[in-house]
C-alpha cells in the first residue's frame, strides 16, 4: 500500500478460488476480499479461507451496501466490511483493526446491523411459547424435569417435548447454554431466577 509503509499488497485475486488459493501460497495477515466476484464469489470464499486458515482476518470491501450482502460475509466469517468509496485511511485503519483482532464496520452500515440484530434477538424471544418460558425459568431454577411436570401439572414427556423445542429455537444442546443464551437474549432476568 503506498499510503502506510508498513503494509505490503502480497497478491490480487481475480475470483474467490484465485483468492484461496493465495492465501494457502502467500499466507496473508489480511485478505480483503469484494463480495462480488466471477466463478466463487467473496462470500463463499471467505467462509472457505476463514475454515481453512482461522488466523487470516477478511475484510470485505464492496461497493454493495446492501444488508443481504453484508450480513452473508459477516456471517461468513469477515472480520469487518468496509465500502469501496470509504478513504483510504479508512481501509488502513480497518487492517490495523482486523489484525488486531477486532472488528470493523463502515459507519453507514452499522445502523442497519443492530437493527438486524435487534429484530433477530426479539424474533427468538417471540419464539418461545409461554409455557417454554415457564418450563425454562424453572430448569433454570434447578428443578428436574420430573420436578417441573409436577409444578406445571404436566407429565415428565412434556417437559421434555418443551425444553426439546426451546432448546432448537436457542439453538443450543443443553439447559447451562439455555438459560445463558436466554439470559443475553433478554427472554429471562437474572431477577427471575
Amino acid at each position: 500500500m503506498q499510503q502506510d509503509p508498513n503494509l505490503q499488497v502480497v497478491g490480487e485475486a481475480r475470483d474467490g478460488q484465485q483468492a484461496i488459493d493465495l492465501c494457502d501460497t502467500l499466507t496473508p495477515d489480511i485478505a480483503i476480499m469484494d463480495v462480488n466476484m466471477p466463478n466463487m464469489g467473496g462470500i463463499e470464499a471467505t467462509r472457505q479461507i476463514k475454515k481453512l486458515y482461522p488466523r487470516i482476518a477478511v475484510l470485505g470491501l464492496s461497493a454493495h451496501d446492501d444488508e443481504a450482502f453484508v450480513m452473508a460475509l459477516l456471517e461468513a466469517g469477515a472480520a469487518g466490511y468496509l465500502l469501496k468509496d470509504a478513504p483510504g485511511q479508512d481501509l488502513i485503519d480497518a487492517i490495523y483493526a482486523a489484525k488486531r483482532g477486532e472488528s470493523v464496520i463502515a459507519p453507514q452500515l452499522t445502523q442497519m446491523i443492530l437493527k438486524r440484530v435487534r429484530q433477530g434477538s426479539e424474533q427468538k424471544t417471540e419464539a418461545l411459547t409461554e409455557r417454554e418460558r415457564e418450563v425454562l425459568l424453572l430448569a433454570a431454577r434447578g428443578f428436574s424435569n420430573k420436578e417441573i411436570a409436577k409444578k406445571l401439572e404436566i407429565s415428565p414427556k412434556t417437559v421434555e417435548v418443551h425444553l426439546s423445542a426451546l432448546f432448537e429455537k436457542l439453538e443450543v444442546a443443553s439447559r447451562t447454554e439455555a438459560v445463558i443464551r436466554s439470559m443475553k437474549r433478554g427472554i429471562i432476568q437474572l431477577s427471575e431466577l
